[in-house]
């Protein structure tokens, strides 16, 4: 009769508690939904990094390099401002400009001359070369690794929110082309609702995204 009564309670118990999160789900703030989906963006954005196989290595990025069965070859490395890594064995070897596929095969053909047949892995694990900049009324203004085919929101979505004083809707992205400078309008209220998708223009190096 006792373990009856105990059962009993414990179906209770996590009928009550699948009920709570249900509700917990449907009243949500819709902002707290926009943030979340903001955070998977940049969650995606950040997985593609490694992902790209067009992506140039530049100075500062940091890279993973994995030899198959030579733990004391694989490691992670950063890219000098010169443009090169140092690695056991080789010494100084040219990262910056190459793929990570490209620079894989020129450290596995340099290595063949201490180890038989060497299997080289390059990924990139932080993107430090590349920046965009957001600056004015949000909580995290400043400089931002670019992310492959990062667009101006998931930008926006890095910088901490915005202050009450923010404009949304008059927010500009400040791109220079031909030595001149370019000023692209964004309106946030419009790109989280999916209005003119157009104008979440996907970002270059040296952009600056203002909001008044």
């Amino acid at each position: 009769m006792r373990s009856t009564i105990v059962m009993i309670l414990a179906a209770c118990l996590m009928a009550g508690g699948a009920q709570a999160r249900s509700e917990g789900r449907t009243a949500q703030d819709p902002k707290e939904e926009v943030k979340g989906a903001k955070s998977d963006a940049r969650l995606t954005a950040a997985s593609r990094a490694g992902e790209d196989p067009a992506y140039k290595i530049g100075p500062q990025d940091l890279l993973k390099i994995d030899v198959w069965k030579e733990e004391q070859l694989t490691r992670t490395v950063p890219v000098r401002p010169d443009g090169k890594i140092t690695l056991p064995l080789l010494n100084d070897v040219q990262a910056a400009g190459l793929t990570p596929m490209e620079l894989a095969g020129v450290i596995s053909e340099q290595l063949k001359k201490y180890i038989n047949n060497p299997q080289v892995t390059v990924s990139v694990t932080e993107i430090n070369s590349r920046r965009v900049y957001v600056t004015g009324e949000v909580s995290k203004a400043g400089a931002y690794a670019l992310l492959p085919r990062m667009t101006v929101l998931q930008a926006l979505s890095s910088s901490g929110g915005f202050t009450q004083f923010a404009r949304v809707k008059n927010i500009y992205v400040l791109r220079t082309e031909n030595g001149k400078q370019v000023k692209m309008p964004f309106n946030y209220k419009e790109a989280v609702r999916g209005i003119n998708p157009e104008q979440n223009i996907e970002l270059l190096p040296g952009d600056v995204i203002v909001v008044p």
